[in-house]
């Protein structure tokens, strides 16, 4: 019976970061939150610690068991040979307080950094340990509103005149004229917590009154900064966090909804503010840089950091032939499209390798077969067996979102 089965409803599972937000998550996939707890993100893949469950026969199963006991006809045999897993994890994320600048390791890297510190017999719980899995984490978002984030470096230039912009942060001129970026960088995350606050006491003095009185637009970094300083540092202007030099040296993006990047290894970030639709891929790797009170190991952040100047490449949401937006992806781990369907529209699809599809919106059924057939709304989502031919149908309309495997190398 498993094998004739292609089509499975999945559920997904609730993560709730003290970040997230207290509505968005829960209204989309018709969960009440009677406790009042923040739903950060709603994960939908095969992760070992927090797996999606999927349905069989009336039955629930963890969808990394079911895929471990055939991985080469769910998964389909070039990404069962390359991953041995489901290499993706597919989140909504509920982004209502700022997260902690981000970098991630390559492969290589990660391979390396996990059997160090296996070798060294941390735990992986340890709070201090930077390498959870041996896999790197690229990743992908699509904004589902109005969001904000950090993205990679900006021009030396524009560093200059935010130097040069506050007085107190003069004394940096040389070293980024002398050392670049990186020196710079290097600088401010090594330096002791007393230089810290010399540095950025007389920032909060400045743009908090500012923000308090609703002053700061969100395309300033001053607004961040001072949201960062209430955050962090219940608004005092001592033991500020070292991520707010970062709010001026980093990009900061504002993507409408629809509007798409991409973030690979090496390239600092951080969410701000919003809802979206992440794709990534299976790992748990991250190298903090600020806005954060967890571990920072900075040697090993500065090892794995991108300090070119970046331009952020943001994706328009511009439909193919067929109605699909496609945002592509330079990864074999992953890639993600959105289909719209109209009123009574339909599309059939092919799932070369393993798909998950995330209904956004309005309602659709899904059909391999003359049997195998499924209904899915706002908030729910199903799994598709590689090598399978399905047709997506609406009835009013439907949004959705579908994930698979990338082009694999």
């Amino acid at each position: 019976m498993k094998n004739l089965q292609k089509l499975f409803p999945l559920k997904g599972k609730v993560q709730h970061y003290a970040w997230g937000g207290y509505r968005f998550i829960p209204d989309l996939i018709g969960e009440k939150n009677t406790d009042n707890k923040p739903f950060a993100e709603y994960w939908m893949g095969a992760h070992e610690q927090v797996p999606s469950e999927i349905s069989f026969e009336g039955k629930n199963y963890p969808l990394s068991q079911w895929i471990a006991e055939d991985a080469e006809h769910i998964l389909g045999a070039p990404v069962a040979k390359q991953f041995g897993r489901l290499p993706f994890l597919f989140k909504v994320l509920d982004v209502k307080d700022m997260l902690s600048i981000q970098v991630h390791p390559t492969r290589e890297e990660a391979i390396k950094g996990f059997a160090r510190e296996q070798a060294a017999g941390i735990p992986i719980s340890d709070p201090s340990r930077n390498y959870k899995d041996d896999n790197h984490k690229p990743e992908v978002m699509v904004a589902l509103s109005d969001f904000w984030l950090l993205h990679g470096f900006r021009r030396k230039e524009e560093i200059r005149k935010e130097l040069e912009r506050q007085p107190s942060w003069h004394a940096l001129l040389p070293i980024l004229e002398k050392e670049g970026i990186r020196g710079l960088y290097e600088t401010v995350m090594n330096q002791p917590q007393e230089e810290t606050d010399r540095y950025l006491a007389p920032l909060a003095v400045e743009v908090l009154p500012l923000y308090r009185q609703n002053l700061l637009s969100k395309g300033d970094p001053a607004f961040w900064a001072a949201r960062a300083i209430e955050q962090y540092s219940n608004g005092q202007p001592e033991k500020l966090d070292k991520g707010i030099f970062s709010i001026y040296f980093f990009n900061l993006v504002h993507l409408k909804p629809g509007q798409a990047i991409f973030q690979g290894a090496g390239i600092p970030h951080a969410y701000l503010e919003g809802q979206n639709m992440e794709l990534m891929a299976n790992s748990d790797n991250v190298l903090r840089g600020g806005l954060t009170p967890k571990h920072i190991d900075v040697p090993e952040l500065i090892k794995h950091t991108s300090f070119e100047e970046v331009v952020p490449k943001i994706m328009e949401p511009k439909p193919d032939a067929s109605g699909e937006i496609l945002y592509p992806c330079p990864v074999p781990d992953f890639a993600i499209r959105r289909v719209v369907l109209g009123k009574g529209m339909s599309q059939v699809h092919h799932a070369g390798s393993a798909e998950v599809v995330f209904v956004f919106d309005g309602s659709l059924t899904a059909q391999a077969g003359e049997k195998d057939l499924l209904n899915a709304s706002r908030g729910q989502a199903f799994f598709v067996s590689a090598g399978t031919d399905y047709r997506i149908s609406s009835g009013e309309a439907a949004d959705c979102f579908i994930a698979s495997a990338g082009t694999l190398g």
